[in-house]
């Protein structure tokens, strides 16, 4: 069994992309400029902005980053959007979600220029993945197609089983995997919460990708020997075997689940780390035009 370690992923990819970034400096280049809006003061989406700043300025990229208070308006921020669109110093930016309950995510997402897209949410880069075509793919989902290529996991012709349909995870997944592309090539079952005798299906899976943000839920008997698990959940419980009194679960029951599987991600230390790094990657094409000429 081999554990998929993900921090040491996305630091590999930190140090090529800083690379990089040093000899454009060094040839005159455009050092890539990534910047977010946060709504707000959730104390998650707090920690997760922070990282992102933290984390260009160690690759070498310019970071912006828009505050604006709860009661920020849906118009308002639309401005703010309208000259981060308009900003040609800025080659990408993202909107922390959530957004406040008063404001109209799909709205918000849509009004974000394609070519800035970085997080790749945009009904338009949504559509080119589907299509195959050059695009922004959502971050964590690129960060996982990461993990299988560095990682020489064979997808070709496989079996594999998506839990979860959410539009930043599962469904982006199944396409992915199904693509006729390096790291797809899949037979792809999307399953959810109406799917009925899930088991029947993870048993027959070469690959599972869990993305469901339910502690545990892959147990050792719903899957088969020499399986690919990949765990996007990650949940805080109160546990008192910790300093901090609370412990990060993954969607999958690790400790039974890893003595049957061939390749596994953990939690932390998994898929995690490869977000920010997919959002660096797509920030860089941004830079380059990679994309969008």
């Amino acid at each position: 069994m081999t554990i998929i370690d993900g921090k040491k992923i996305s630091e590999d990819i930190q140090n090529e992309i800083a690379i990089e970034v040093e000899t454009i400096a060094e040839q005159g280049g455009k050092i890539p400029h990534l910047a977010a809006i946060l709504v707000g003061t959730d104390g998650a989406s707090e920690t997760y902005v922070g990282s992102k700043v933290k984390t260009c300025e160690k690759v070498g990229f310019r970071s912006t980053l828009v505050r604006l208070p709860d009661n920020t308006s849906e118009q308002e921020l639309l401005a703010e959007i309208a000259k981060l669109n308009n900003n040609d110093d800025v080659d990408g930016y993202i909107i922390q979600l959530p957004l406040p309950k008063h404001i109209n995510e799909h709205r918000i997402l849509e009004a974000v220029d394609p070519k800035k897209d970085v997080d790749g949410f945009h009904p338009q880069n949504v559509g080119r993945m589907a299509l195959n075509l050059p695009t922004y793919l959502p971050a964590t989902p690129y960060g996982i197609m990461q993990l299988l290529e560095r990682y020489n996991i064979e997808t070709s012709g496989k079996h594999c089983v998506v839990i979860g349909r959410s539009n930043i995870v599962g469904s982006p997944m199944s396409i992915l995997m199904a693509r006729n592309s390096d790291q797809g090539n899949c037979t792809v079952t999307l399953t959810h919460s109406r799917t009925k005798n899930l088991k029947e299906y993870t048993l027959k899976a070469d690959i599972v990708i869990v993305a469901l943000g339910k502690p545990e839920f892959l147990t050792a008997d719903m899957v088969k020997d020499g399986v690919v698990v990949i765990d996007v959940g990650i949940t805080r419980m109160p546990s008192d075997k910790t300093k901090s009194g609370f412990k990060l679960f993954g969607d999958v029951k690790y400790d039974e689940v890893a003595a049957k599987a061939s390749y596994i991600t953990p939690v932390p230390g998994g898929v995690g780390p490869m977000t920010i790094a997919s959002l660096l990657m797509n920030t860089l094409k941004a830079s380059k035009k990679e994309i969008y000429s």
